[in-house]
């Protein structure tokens, strides 16, 4: 199992991640605000802006402070590494 670093020390298992997004977005706002609301929402903020929402296998929405790019390059070392192993 895989952990990626989502910021501040706090980790999300690589093969739970559905999804990864910008919260700009009207559509993300709203999944966001749902996920709020039925308490699947996990804040690793510590109080500063949201710059990445991870969406899980388990409809956990997960609030970064992170960039998605910064998020995406982490996923993307996680699966390379997972091919290696696969070719050893």
């Amino acid at each position: 199992m895989k952990f990626i670093n989502v910021g501040f020390g706090n980790m999300v298992s690589a093969d739970r991640v559905v999804a990864l997004a910008s919260p700009d977005s009207a559509p993300i706002k709203r999944l966001v605000q749902d996920a709020k609301d039925s308490g699947r929402a996990i804040d690793v903020t510590c109080g500063r802006r949201t710059r990445a929402v991870i969406v899980t296998d388990s409809d956990h929405v997960i609030l970064s402070a992170i960039q998605t790019e910064t998020i995406s390059n982490r996923l993307d070392d996680s699966a390379d590494g997972v091919e290696e192993a696969l070719l050893d």
